[in-house]
């Protein structure tokens, strides 16, 4: 199995990012708007569309207040498995650390959906820092 791992250091209050983190089904708006251009809210998971057109089902396993954590499994296209976890750290009154850990299958997936992640916190960096949302 392939594992991920990507962290990023955002300009942000930890309970800031975590409120737009754990709005599940609001994900294209105040989390990644551009990178996912569409989120809906289906039972327990949401249909996620991403800027490359993709489409992804992914089930919310968890969504861990205290610990600041939310978890997924998606499904779908060439991946025969896949669950993730985005955990929040503070590292001040104003900084915080975000960590995107994905596991796959199969692991010629790994290149690719890296580079979404690497996008994905892209996203979470510029969105999060502008103090609009």
């Amino acid at each position: 199995m392939a594992s991920i791992r990507q962290e990023i250091q955002v300009a942000a209050p930890a309970e800031k990012i975590w409120d737009a983190v754990r709005d599940v089904g609001e994900i294209h708006r105040r989390l990644v708007p551009g990178f996912v251009t569409d989120c809906k809210l289906d039972g327990d998971a949401r249909i996620v569309t991403f800027g490359n057109g993709m489409v992804a089902r992914e089930v919310i396993v968890d969504l861990d207040d205290a610990a600041r954590r939310a978890v997924w499994s998606a499904s779908g296209g060439r991946l025969t498995h896949h669950n993730a976890s985005l955990q929040v750290f503070a590292e001040d009154a104003a900084h915080s650390r975000l960590v995107w850990i994905a596991d796959l299958l199969p692991h010629e997936m790994k290149p690719a959906i890296a580079g979404m992640i690497a996008e994905g916190l892209k996203a979470m960096k510029r969105t999060l820092e502008n103090p609009g949302i």
